[in-house]
């Protein structure tokens, strides 16, 4: 099993920057891939950025250019660097490993930005 716990959300002014991290606890050994989901409220949960166990990289559009993913295998974390952030990134984030051909959750954390 693995455990996933999110941090660093909060209220950030339009343009400025979070760095959310993701920390995973249990059998973190073999996980294929970690990656940040988004919902708002109303809204599909969407992927924002995701990394392989090989370390490729992968944005949605929206985000290119000013996220950026990044992992620490030593301390079994991953990070999200949101910079440029604009209003319509408010929402939860979520953070997501793939082991073993399942999917495995955090809690979310909320990231609210205001104009």
């Amino acid at each position: 099993q693995v455990q996933l716990v999110e941090s660093g959300g909060g209220v950030v002014q339009a343009g400025g920057s979070l760095r959310l991290s993701c920390s995973a606890s249990g059998i973190t050994v073999s996980i294929n891939a970690m990656g940040w989901y988004r919902q708002a409220p109303g809204k599909q949960r969407e992927l924002v950025a995701a990394i392989s166990s090989f370390g490729r990289l992968n944005y949605a559009d929206s985000v290119k250019g000013r996220f950026a993913i990044s992992r620490d295998n030593a301390k079994n974390t991953v990070y999200l660097q949101m910079n440029s952030l604009k209003p319509e990134d408010t929402a939860v984030y979520y953070c997501k490993a793939i082991r073993g051909g399942y999917d495995y959750w955090g809690q979310g954390t909320q990231v609210t930005v205001s104009s």
